[in-house]
């Protein structure tokens, strides 16, 4: 599917309670494992000790952060959707965000993205997605919940 562009809320309306695509695979290394651990100060060993991970972890290897796996939307999501002649985005709330199955390090990971609702505040743009992070060759996604972002247009 090739990224939506979206330029108005009417162009958001004619997409509400449909899916509106899929990110490409993103593969999670243990070297952006390390670098978040860094950034968040969370050492965690499940994280960044893959020999005690493998020995003592319940997953076999190191996994990431949940909050990691959330970090990366920003960047699924513009492969996603492309908003175009917007003065500002603010991203505004996650609800019912719920971590359903550990990313083990070196898998690969997709947004998959579908518009709840589209409701226009007095020219300011809220936008609930639902969306769900999916792992390859897993059944179960990694998280699930409903973005809430304003987008401000020209």
């Amino acid at each position: 599917m090739s990224q939506l562009r979206i330029g108005s809320f009417e162009d958001f309306e004619k997409y509400i309670g449909l899916e509106l695509g899929l990110s490409d695979y993103h593969k999670i290394t243990q070297e952006q494992i390390n670098q978040f651990a860094t950034a968040t100060l969370d050492h965690q060993w499940i994280h960044t000790d893959p020999e005690r991970a493998k020995a003592e972890g319940a997953f076999g290897d190191t996994i990431a952060h949940g909050y990691l796996t959330l970090s990366i939307v920003p960047y699924l999501w513009g492969q996603i959707v492309k908003v175009e002649n917007l003065k500002m985005m603010v991203n505004y709330g996650i609800e019912s965000l719920r971590f359903a199955h550990p990313v083990l390090v070196n898998n690969e990971v997709r947004l998959n993205a579908n518009l709840k609702s589209v409701v226009n505040l007095r020219g300011t743009i809220k936008a609930e997605v639902n969306v769900k992070l999916e792992i390859k060759d897993q059944k179960k996604p990694a998280f699930t919940g409903v973005l809430v972002f304003l987008y401000h247009f020209q």
